[in-house]
């Protein structure tokens, strides 16, 4: 009797270790089936996401391709394709001009105010002080602070040196850094080893030297994020536009822009083949900037989350 249920039992090993392969497998096979089916939803959504967000940009360069009365006409491939858009942009504003202004102040903007705020903030991250923290949350707290509220008094100050009408208002003001800059570089330095720091002190290095020949360079990435997001604020920035700028030889581009809608556009002759055709050729160059520098862009942002 007993050696009959050894047999049994044995002849049922292998049974049960096979059924339980089987189910592993289908388990695993589950599991697969669900992963590819939550990524192809999750593709189908970014595509659609996608879409929305590119549609408004491909609208406009099929616009920038058709004549006058047919700019509305919400086709994407244009029925009547023409040339003469931007033929016709460069003869009526001068186009080129406003590029230049538009480069330089950006270019003078974004270098101050990345090497300003990065100095900022190696010093509240480097250096231990008393009142650092009480110091630091009063930079943040200038965040709070709405544009419409110093807004006056900038302009006044920017009067009284003589200086509305030029583009030094435009770009001056980041040799101050920038509360927002400061605080996301201070993240990032925090997360360096402060030990590398004090061994090239230990070599005779001077603070200005580890700040400029050890800190900026490993701070690559967050130096970038800064730098193509003050190259976007500045290159739309309007506002600062309409309040110093007065002679069309100094305007930039979204005061250009401005410029044309009104001559031509709501309160003028209703050439917006002319609006939209300058609109694409002024948004190229931040495209170029981000097809660029989204690697950078993303390393930035994600190492400065991790390591703040």
């Amino acid at each position: 009797m007993t050696t009959d249920i050894r047999v049994a039992a044995a002849e049922a090993a292998p049974v049960g270790e096979e059924a339980d392969r089987r189910g592993l497998d289908r388990g695993r096979a589950g599991g697969r089936r669900r992963r590819r089916a939550g990524t192809v939803l999750a593709w189908v959504a970014l595509s659609l996401i996608g879409i929305v967000f590119v549609y408004p940009f491909v609208w406009l360069v099929s616009a920038s391709f058709k004549p006058r009365g047919e700019v509305f006409d919400n086709r994407l491939i244009p029925q009547t394709f023409t040339l003469d858009n931007y033929v016709q942009v460069w003869q009526e504003a001068p186009l080129a001009l406003w590029l230049l202004n538009t480069a330089i102040v950006t270019v003078l903007a974004a270098v101050t105010v990345t090497l300003s705020s990065a100095m900022v903030a190696w010093g509240f991250a480097y250096f231990r002080f008393r009142g650092r923290g009480v110091l630091f949350g009063l930079v943040l707290a200038t965040m709070m602070l709405p544009g419409a509220v110093t807004m006056i008094p900038v302009f006044l100050i920017w009067n009284s040196l003589g200086q509305v009408g030029t583009l030094t208002p435009l770009w001056a003001g980041n040799l101050f850094g920038s509360a927002f800059y400061i605080f996301l570089l201070r993240q990032f330095f925090l997360g360096l080893p402060r030990d590398l720091f004090d061994a090239a002190r230990v070599d005779g290095a001077s603070q200005w030297g580890v700040f400029w020949r050890i800190a900026l360079p490993l701070t690559g990435p967050a130096l970038a994020v800064v730098l193509v997001f003050e190259v976007q604020a500045v290159w739309t920035d309007l506002m600062k536009a309409l309040i110093y700028l007065r002679d069309s030889d100094t305007f930039t581009i979204p005061r250009g822009l401005k410029s044309l809608v009104d001559a031509y556009g709501f309160g003028g002759e209703w050439h917006w083949e002319i609006i939209v055709t300058a609109s694409v050729i002024t948004t190229i160059p931040l495209i170029i900037v981000f097809f660029l520098a989204q690697r950078r862009i993303i390393e930035g942002v994600a190492s400065t989350g991790l390591k703040g």
